[in-house]
């Protein structure tokens, strides 16, 4: 039984369309993880070989994902199905959609515990926690929330309440929305702490951290971690950004809005990397710290510079906006596929999803604390020292997520005629769509392989 999510419901403008889909793509990972990963791989050597990752790998995948989307106007199953039926290919290409359907609420079940850290540390850095704070009592606060089971159950309890607050509104009246109020909130805070990182921080380390070429860091495992950077950073795979699609009028260019969305992904992780790294170091603090730069080292510097509690707010205010906007995104996949492929309204199915991935988020509550012991796959050497959480992301970004976009770059390469890509894509047959076809054909799967294999070994 199909609902009604795909085919009734647009974008109300371009510019809402963009803002949703940038929300979606620009995340956690944007602001700490993309920073320090150029940093550790060779500064302006990795950013190139990023750049050509996202441009010869996302790129093409985005344009592919939209053009489904639009074309089947239905979401990710639906629109495959449909694709599939108009170009004479069984309909059973659908089962790729919902594969990305179940990688992207296993992503929204961890993913939402994670951004009620930022909740968390929002509340610390407004009322004046981090005030003179030791490294050693920043990381005993950051212990003590991994370790208090309650709190972080309560803020995944508000991260999801707010989810089903935003979707069941649906497209305009929710999403599109919130991502007008959260994505510029998401560039003003960027903006204000590069521009204080500038002037109170050290500029020049950071600026030779990032941008300072490195090629001895360089090699094949650097063009993996860009491979992976710039995959799950976009979000494609995830069943969502076809969603996307199918609300997306015709007479918005895929061509443009997909380069657009990059840029902007790509974008706000450098600024994030010139809004954190004055910071760490002119407070002489560890760059290489991961997730502990925010929510360890970080604290520190806001303890000590002057307006720190300003400062502090506005930066977990922008770690929010990231959060939220992709936590989102992910749930607009699982709920229009719902209704769709189940016939449970939105305003129902939300809240299903949102009872079953706040009961999942339990096991990476409790994995984070008190089973951090545990190895539910130990006996399989890739999963050998994973706890449930790390199992869980490790499955879904290092698994499925690489083989439904694999099988979908087959499909749209493949096995979709080629006037049906051009009409859809908007462009005539020249230099753009054979390069396109080159990659979608014989670039991107093979390298997709080789990722997952590294991945698994």
């Amino acid at each position: 039984m199909a609902g009604s999510a795909g085919s009734n419901e647009q974008w109300s403008s371009r510019l809402g369309f963009l803002l949703a889909a940038i929300g979606f793509s620009v995340g956690l990972g944007n602001i700490w993880r993309f920073p320090y990963v150029t940093g550790e791989n060779g500064g302006s050597a990795f950013l190139i070989i990023y750049i050509l990752c996202v441009f010869g790998i996302g790129l093409p995948l985005l344009i592919s994902e939209f053009s489904i989307g639009r074309r089947g106007r239905a979401g990710s199953s639906g629109s495959i199905s449909a694709v599939a039926a108009e170009s004479g290919r069984s309909r059973k290409w659908g089962a790729v959609g919902t594969l990305g359907v179940f990688c992207v609420f296993i992503v929204l079940s961890y993913y939402s515990v994670l951004s009620g850290w930022t909740f968390d540390y929002f509340l610390r850095a407004a009322n004046g926690s981090f005030d003179g704070i030791g490294s050693d009592e920043s990381a005993a606060m950051f212990a003590g929330l991994m370790s208090d089971p309650g709190r972080l159950l309560f803020w995944n309890s508000v991260v999801h309440l707010l989810i089903i607050f935003i979707v069941r509104r649906g497209v305009q009246g929710g999403i599109e929305k919130a991502a007008k109020i959260l994505m510029p909130s998401l560039f003003l805070a960027l903006v204000v702490m590069v521009i204080y990182g500038t002037f109170a921080g050290d500029i020049g380390a950071a600026l030779k951290f990032l941008l300072q070429p490195d090629f001895s860091k360089v090699g094949f495992r650097t063009v993996l971690v860009a491979i992976g950077q710039a995959f799950f950073s976009i979000g494609i795979g995830m069943a969502a950004l076809i969603t996307f699609g199918s609300y997306l009028p015709k007479e918005v260019s895929i061509r443009g809005s997909a380069t657009i969305i990059i840029l902007s992904d790509t974008g706000v992780a450098l600024l994030a990397g010139f809004a954190i790294f004055p910071l760490v170091f002119a407070y002489g603090l560890e760059p290489s710290s991961g997730a502990g730069l925010i929510f360890q080292t970080l604290p520190l510097a806001f303890g000590q510079m002057p307006g720190g509690h300003l400062f502090g707010s506005i930066f977990f205010i922008l770690l929010i906006a990231a959060a939220l906007s992709s936590c989102i995104g992910c749930a607009e996949g699982v709920t229009n596929w719902l209704d769709e492929q189940r016939g449970i309204r939105r305003e129902i199915g939300v809240v299903y999803m949102a009872v079953v991935g706040w009961l999942i988020g339990l096991l990476t509550i409790m994995s984070l604390g008190d089973w951090s012991h545990i190895r539910p796959l130990g006996f399989i050497p890739a999963f050998a020292d994973k706890t449930i959480f790390d199992t869980l992301d490790f499955f879904a970004a290092n698994i499925l997520l690489l083989i439904g976009a694999m099988l979908t770059s087959i499909f749209f390469g493949w096995l979709v005629p080629k006037q049906l890509k051009l009409d859809e894509i908007g462009i005539s047959d020249g230099l753009f769509f054979a390069t396109l076809q080159f990659l979608i054909r014989f670039a991107i799967p093979p390298v997709l392989f080789v990722v997952l294999v590294m991945g698994l070994i």
